[in-house]
């Protein structure tokens, strides 16, 4: 919860936590698209719905929406770099050593198969479903996208993919009266959307293998 209360004081009515919850919140965000362990969705989140209790709140949810996109289009920017560096070298990278290791390769498989036939949709939405980032990110490096055209479909990505985790947080803001009850809703409902699909592939496969948990990108 340490990094929802950073991202919340992004929103504060106090302009000193202002200076230094923006930045915080950039980071944040940005770490999470580079180590994706960080649940950044919350994150948006919670600062989104913060942001709906402010006196004036139209430039607190702006700026919300403008540090979470461009914080995940530029960590997408660089973890697609680094991934890049290893699939030039002979050696690979630990970049794209530890991208492999978070893919099942079933996942990889049907994310490489949609590229190949030309599907752009599976760009625009990877960032939308759980955990489904890193394996098209992963599928257009082994196809040897070049960077400025992943770029070009990341940017929309990443804009609806701020968009999605601000409206459930300004959803959760508009249920209750106090800010920390909005927060803990858009965490709970940011929560259920992440735990849906890994729920549902169990209950299509109940005797298959465990899916890896879905990761909050």
């Amino acid at each position: 919860m340490a990094a929802t209360a950073a991202a919340t004081e992004a929103v504060s009515t106090n302009p000193a936590p202002q200076v230094v919850g923006y930045p915080s919140l950039f980071l944040l965000v940005l770490l999470g698209a580079l180590l994706p362990v960080v649940p950044t969705g919350a994150l948006v989140s919670s600062a989104a719905a913060v942001a709906l209790h402010h006196p004036r709140p139209a430039l607190p949810t702006l700026l919300v929406f403008l540090v979470a996109t461009a914080a995940a289009f530029l960590g997408d920017a660089l973890l697609y770099w680094l991934g890049r560096r290893g699939v030039r070298s002979r050696n690979g990278s630990r970049w794209l050593d530890r991208m492999h290791q978070q893919v099942a390769p079933e996942r990889l498989a049907r994310a490489r198969a949609r590229l190949a036939a030309g599907s752009t949709t599976v760009l625009l939405v990877s960032r939308l479903v759980p955990a489904g980032r890193i394996p098209v990110m992963l599928a257009c490096l082994l196809a040897r996208m070049p960077m400025r055209a992943y770029l070009r479909a990341d940017l929309p990505a990443a804009l609806a993919w701020a968009a999605t985790y601000q409206l459930l947080g300004m959803l959760g803001g508009a249920l209750f009266p106090h800010p920390w009850q909005g927060v803990l809703a858009a965490v709970v409902l940011t929560l259920l959307i992440a735990a849906a699909p890994p729920a549902w592939r169990r209950l299509r496969h109940p005797r298959g293998g465990h899916p890896a948990p879905a990761k909050l990108n």
